[in-house]
């Protein structure tokens, strides 16, 4: 190893070290993939996924080659290093690289479509903002058309500034929505838990980290987990709870229209994408330079 300066570029991944922040991109990265599957001279998408895209396995589709499909695949997924706007979107689109289809290729080049029109978009990290963590969980409920297994989404902020996300379709049915919450309240106090023994290393000792959810049933469930007719199926984790009672987290209610977490559990409409993209500090590079 050797000291070569300020870091600017690692791996793909472009570093600008700005006085009130750092901001981080892929536009050489992208470019270079739009080039690589031929798709420089595409049109432009405004959103990454429509909201009306239904994918499933599309049986008496013609089959694609699955090499390049799970090629793209890959590469998108390097991608939402610094672009977690297309976190969802690549998850749906990876959940067929077993069988590709062309249903399925065309979807993805959807994302680079929208990739086209947004090459220059990065994560902005700001360091006026206090220290403060917090996080977002939210659920689409029965999300997979093909198990309806829910799909749950969380995010993390230091102050304003977007420093962890996650989009993971669960392993079993929620049998209603309170259940579909409280396990991705679960997972989103989990990474609360982590990133707060992280911020110890730098002597930043954090308490009472607010987690934001939106369904009232399970923000109640969390606090005092008594079995009812709806939950009574719900084997009640112990974790939460404690965690509360410590003082380590506090469940918050959030609007829906608030929830951040959003933009990782289902595609969304353009003027609704746009507003949480923005919110979460993924930017274009001309508006923070």
């Amino acid at each position: 190893m050797s000291m070569m300066g300020e870091l600017t570029y690692f791996l793909g991944l472009q570093v600008k070290q700005l006085k009130h922040g750092t901001f981080l991109s892929q536009s050489k990265y992208c470019f270079d993939l739009l080039k690589k599957f031929k798709m420089e001279d595409c049109k432009e998408a405004a959103t990454p996924i429509a909201t009306n895209c239904l994918m499933d396995v599309d049986e008496a589709g013609q089959q694609v080659d699955s090499t390049k499909y799970r090629g793209l695949i890959g590469s998108l997924l390097y991608l939402t290093t610094s672009r977690p706007n297309i976190q969802i979107s690549v998850c749906l689109c990876a959940r067929f690289q077993f069988n590709p289809k062309e249903s399925h290729f065309k979807a993805t080049k959807r994302i680079l479509k929208y990739l086209k029109a947004t090459t220059n978009v990065g994560l902005w990290c700001s360091n006026e903002s206090n220290i403060v963590l917090s996080g977002f969980s939210n659920f689409d409920y029965a999300g997979c058309k093909l198990d309806r297994k829910i799909t749950s989404g969380t995010c993390h902020l230091l102050g304003s500034s977007l420093i962890s996300w996650n989009s993971k379709k669960q392993t079993y049915v929620a049998l209603c929505t309170a259940e579909a919450e409280y396990i991705a309240a679960g997972h989103a106090c989990a990474q609360s838990i982590w990133l707060k023994h992280q911020l110890m290393d730098y002597d930043v000792k954090l308490e009472k980290i607010p987690l934001y959810c939106e369904h009232t049933s399970a923000i109640n469930l969390t606090k005092n987990p008594i079995q009812h007719s709806k939950t009574k199926h719900i084997e009640i984790k112990h974790f939460i709870r404690d965690h509360i009672r410590k003082g380590d987290i506090e469940i918050k209610f959030v609007k829906t229209e608030n929830q951040l977490a959003d933009l990782f559990t289902k595609p969304l409409a353009r003027d609704r994408f746009n507003k949480l993209t923005t919110e979460l500090g993924i930017l274009d590079m001309k508006n923070v330079c």
